[in-house]
């Protein structure tokens, strides 16, 4: 097998020349870049660039003015919605969790619309994906008032996890945490990532998980996307990416990196 068909088996979702529109506003400009199979990539960009947009293209949650994705070489509009639940599973910002429903009744919730489970099983496999983001068993009869932020997230992110999905979407997954809760939550995404082996994109401003976690970076600036390793774009020219990775916040980000992994990682 070539290098180029290697590399073509490596990727895992393609945007080709996607245009995202708002009326007269153009916000991403015929964007294209490929996701690699066991990856985390993430999405940066200045306010009004169109994060949180282009991660709801790239699920299948809004149709792009024009341009195609593709998913293991799949047209995203010809996904079954059962297809889409055992490929792509989506953390939204906040949680975004039922409030009526108790912790377990929410991860169960995908279980009990595309899987022919009883509700036993569903129970089992609830707990299950409790243990695995780190919540006691019990947590799953509190009620999502009942949870703290960081437990919010980690149930939501069970419930992103219940259909065992190849490709786990994160929409600011660490905003509103404290610096604490932050950091155990990127080392739960590193810890996914390497025991699973799941593919995360995630649409993110904290330069913390940035220089923590991501393999590579996609950075919208001027309706366009930049994609590189970390050390690659700490080396680009662009005005917005080196005011971004050059900031006194970012290099305290970048020491902490350090600290944590031994330096930057990239691919």
């Amino acid at each position: 097998m070539n290098t180029a068909s290697k590399k073509e088996q490596n990727i895992i979702l393609s945007i080709h020349d996607v245009t995202n529109r708002f009326g007269k506003q153009v916000v991403h400009d015929a964007v294209s870049f490929d996701i690699r199979r066991g990856e985390i990539i993430g999405i940066v960009g200045g306010s009004g660039s169109g994060k949180s947009v282009l991660l709801k293209t790239m699920t299948g949650l809004r149709k792009p003015d024009k341009g195609e994705i593709t998913i293991m070489g799949k047209p995203i509009n010809q996904i079954t919605s059962l297809e889409s639940a055992s490929l792509l599973g989506v953390l939204f910002q906040e949680g975004a969790l039922f409030s009526s429903l108790t912790v377990t009744e929410n991860i169960t919730l995908p279980l009990r619309e595309y899987t022919k489970l009883n509700k036993d099983q569903q129970s089992v496999l609830a707990q299950l994906k409790l243990a695995l983001v780190g919540m006691p068993a019990e947590s799953g009869n509190k009620y999502p008032a009942e949870l703290s932020g960081g437990m919010t997230r980690r149930a939501a992110l069970a419930r992103a996890l219940a259909m065992d999905p190849v490709m786990l979407f994160l929409d600011e997954p660490t905003s509103a945490l404290d610096p604490i809760n932050a950091s155990l939550f990127d080392e739960l995404i590193l810890n996914l990532n390497r025991a699973m082996g799941i593919t995360v994109v995630m649409a993110t401003h904290d330069l913390d998980t940035i220089f923590t976690v991501c393999d590579r970076i996609a950075v919208l600036v001027d309706s366009k996307i930049i994609v590189d390793t970390l050390p690659n774009l700490l080396k680009h020219n662009n005005p917005w990416i080196r005011k971004f990775l050059h900031s006194p916040r970012a290099k305290g980000a970048s020491v902490a990196a350090n600290d944590y992994s031994g330096g930057i990682h990239g691919n």
